[in-house]
Parts: structure tokens; C-alpha cells; sequence
């Protein structure tokens, strides 16, 4: 089904979000389960599944996080690193260096252990271009923030891996093999921002190639124009569907004041994103989590791209959430 007019469009928005508290609810999460998050960006493991890792590992579960750069691209971050307008390759550096130190401190509140913490390392703003022009070894990708060509940070799963997609893929395989998960929650390819759509390529490519897709769930983060709505923390709010997410097999998890408290802490241990857009972050925090069985609808709802246009500006564009 496709729409021909953007006001159609927004009916069925609407529609979606009216009805999304009629969706099926995530498997429960057993003692047993093994669940990995693949993060494009440190946050992305709070704003999407804060709730749900809090809630596994007070029910038992193992719980794991890889994160595939470490938000090293974010210029408006790297001025408050260095103090100038124009930042030098080594802040941006160091920026990754201080993010990936937020994402620990957010896992610590998660109660996520220090061994289930995996940096992938590969560059912001570059994974769709790993995936395509960059796949094999002899054409890597040069970082424009950092100017690094291979992966700098001596905690990453493979420090020296190329900046290329055949090496990208070889690490997020490595993490498979170590966590064995038997939930996997990934980004959405619906997802406006290039780093989350990639990763979620990534996934889905892997997860089927190993005959496990039916063991993922996908989630957005960047889900269109003004989303999540109202942009203040109100826990006491259900999720709804985003805009860029209408048509897609959703299912909901719903947090308990526990869950919501503890992903509040998480979302707010980001400090270098919590200084530029606090709102937007806080936002996410609400009484459920969805996540869908299909990284993408069927069919696009929308022929006219308005009401599923970026969120609203280039900073939320370049943040790296």
C-alpha cells in the first residue's frame, strides 16, 4: 500500500500511533537468554533498550553490548572537547575515548559486566560506506574527522582492523561467536541515520547468513520529523510507532518504574550528549520499549518524504545518537 498525498500519509501516522498499545508483547526474557545489543553509537544502547536490559539482568539473563564506532564524528561534541570552533584530528580521538567511557559508565548502571562490552572501533559516519564503495581490504575508508584509515583505540575487539567491510564483518562475527545470543536487538535499516541504517544491514545480513534472523528484533532510534513526541521525559507515556517505522511487525516491552528509572540514569550517564540535546535523549525514556520482527515495512507508506523527513535539523543528523 503506498500513499499519494502526504496528508494520507499522516492519517496512517496517526492510526499507528493510536493503535500501538494494541501490539503483542516481546517474548518474556528468561534467565536463560543470552541478548546482544548492537549499538551504532554510544547511547544507542540506552535511548533504544535501556528498559529491557535493566529488566533481563534482574531476571538473570546475560546481557552483551557491541558498539560499532565510537561516536568519534560529532563536530558539536569535539568544540566542547577542545574548546574550538574548528577541532583537530586528535580531538575527535579523544572524543571517541570519552564517549566509549559514557558508554561503560551507562552499562555500569545497567548492571551490564565489563567482559560483555565490545568496541568495535570502525569510523562515525562511514559504516555505509564500509558495507559498499569500502568492502574489501584494498580500498579502506579514511576517516574525514580523524584522518585513520584502521581502527586507533587500543580497547577495540581488533585494534589496527582495516576500515573496510570485509574486516567489519570478520569482528561483528567474532562478537556473535563469544556472546551466542539468543535475542539480538539491532537498528531498524528505516532508521534515518546512515550509521544505524548500515548496522542494521550489518545484522541482518549476518543473523541470516548463520541461519539465526528469527532470533532479531529491530528498533529506531531517528524515527522522522519531531519524534518522539512530546520531546520532555514522560515515563508515564507510551512509545509510539515513529513515522519512519509505519507498516512494521512491531511488538512492545513494557518497562516497569525500575526499568524506566535505570534507563533514565543510563541515558543521562552520556554527558557529552546529554550537553547538547537533553531533551531529545530524556525523551525516549517511556513506559514501553517496540521493537519489530522485520527490519523494514513491506512497502514505503509514503511517496512524498515530508512526513517521514530527519528528524528536524542538521544536529540531530550529525550527532551520532
Amino acid at each position: 500500500m503506498r500513499c499519494q498525498a502526504a496528508w494520507v500519509c499522516l492519517i496512517l501516522l496517526a492510526s499507528a500511533a493510536a493503535n500501538a498499545a494494541e501490539f503483542p508483547a516481546l517474548r518474556p526474557i528468561q534467565p536463560s537468554d543470552s541478548v546482544l545489543v548492537v549499538a551504532p553509537h554510544p547511547d544507542d544502547e540506552s535511548l533504544c533498550c535501556g528498559g529491557l536490559i535493566d529488566t533481563a539482568r534482574r531476571v538473570g539473563a546475560s546481557v552483551a553490548i557491541v558498539w560499532v564506532t565510537n561516536g568519534d564524528g560529532f563536530r558539536w561534541d569535539a568544540m566542547v572537547v577542545e574548546h574550538k570552533i574548528r577541532p583537530r584530528a586528535g580531538a575527535y580521538i579523544e572524543l571517541g575515548r570519552k564517549r566509549a567511557g559514557e558508554a561503560k559508565a551507562a552499562a555500569s548502571v545497567l548492571s551490564v559486566p565489563p567482559d560483555s562490552l565490545f568496541f568495535l572501533g570502525y569510523p562515525d559516519r562511514g559504516i555505509l560506506s564500509l558495507l559498499f564503495d569500502h568492502y574489501f581490504p584494498a580500498t579502506p575508508w579514511r576517516s574525514k574527522f580523524t584522518g585513520d584509515q584502521s581502527v586507533v583505540y587500543d580497547f577495540a575487539v581488533r585494534e589496527g582492523a582495516s576500515y573496510d567491510g570485509e574486516d567489519l564483518v570478520r569482528d561483528f562475527h567474532d562478537v556473535l561467536d563469544r556472546v551466542k545470543p539468543t535475542l539480538v536487538l539491532a537498528p531498524s535499516t528505516q532508521d534515518t541515520h546512515p550509521d544505524h541504517r548500515a548496522t542494521g544491514l550489518l545484522t541482518w545480513r549476518t543473523m541470516q547468513s548463520r541461519g539465526e534472523l528469527d532470533k532479531t528484533r529491530f528498533w529506531i532510534v531517528h524515527g522522522g520529523h519531531g519524534w518522539p513526541r512530546p520531546r520532555a521525559y514522560r515515563p508515564d507515556l507510551p512509545l509510539t510507532v515513529p513515522p519512519r517505522g509505519v507498516g512494521m511487525d512491531w511488538e512492545q516491552f513494557p518497562l516497569d518504574e525500575s526499568a524506566r528509572e535505570a534507563k533514565l540514569r543510563a541515558v543521562s550517564a552520556h554527558a557529552t550528549q546529554m550537553k547538547v540535546m537533553a531533551r531529545v535523549m530524556r525523551s525516549h525514556v517511556r513506559a514501553v520499549e517496540l521493537y519489530s520482527r522485520t527490519p523494514q515495512p513491506a512497502d514505503s507508506l509514503c511517496d512524498d518524504p515530508k512526513p517521514c523527513e530527519f528528524e528536524n535539523g542538521t544536529l540531530m543528523e550529525e550527532s551520532g545518537l
